[in-house]
C-alpha cells in the first residue's frame, strides 16, 4: 500500500475521531449544562458551521484515504495491514451512515423546529442525537487505531 495514501489516512482518521471526541467529552456536556433554548439556540449554530469545506475535506478523506490505499495496493502489502485498513474502512463507512442517516436528520429537525417549543426539540434531539454520536466517536476512534496499527 502506499505509505502516503496510509499516513495521510491515518492523519485524517485522527482528526476526525478527535474532533467527534471532543464533542463527546466537552461540547456536549458543556451544552447539556444550558437552559433549552440556549442548547437548542447552539446547536442550531453549530449545524450550521460544521460542514464548512474543512470538515468535508476530512469527512469524505477518512473513507477515501483508506479506499485508495487498499486499491493501490502499492508495495504488496501482507495479509494483516490488508485486514486491518479494511477493518478502519468498514468502521468509517459505519461511521459515516450513522451521520448521514441518524445524525444529520435530528440536525435538520432541530432547524426546521425553529420559533417553536425549544423543551419539545432539545427532548426529541439531545438523547437520539447523542446516543448516535456515542457510536460513530467509537467507531471513528477504532478506524483510526486500526490504521495506526498499519504504520507501526
Amino acid at each position: 500500500m502506499s505509505s502516503l495514501l496510509l499516513m495521510l489516512a491515518v492523519i485524517t482518521a485522527g482528526l476526525y475521531a478527535g474532533f467527534l471526541l471532543t464533542f463527546l467529552a466537552v461540547v456536549m456536556p458543556g451544552l447539556a449544562l444550558l437552559p433549552d433554548e440556549r442548547f437548542v439556540a447552539a446547536m442550531r449554530r453549530f449545524n450550521e458551521k460544521v460542514p464548512g469545506p474543512g470538515f468535508l475535506l476530512v469527512f469524505l478523506g477518512v473513507v477515501a484515504l483508506p479506499a485508495a490505499a487498499l486499491v493501490s495496493d502499492l508495495g504488496g502489502p501482507g495479509e494483516r495491514e490488508w485486514m486491518l485498513v479494511l477493518a478502519a474502512l468498514v468502521c468509517a463507512v459505519v461511521s459515516h451512515l450513522i451521520t448521514v442517516i441518524g445524525n444529520v436528520p435530528l440536525n435538520n429537525a432541530l432547524a426546521g423546529a425553529e420559533g417553536g417549543d425549544d423543551a419539545a426539540a432539545r427532548a426529541a434531539f439531545e438523547p437520539r442525537w447523542n446516543t448516535l454520536h456515542r457510536v460513530r466517536t467509537v467507531l471513528s476512534t477504532a478506524s483510526f487505531v486500526l490504521l495506526a496499527a498499519v504504520v507501526l
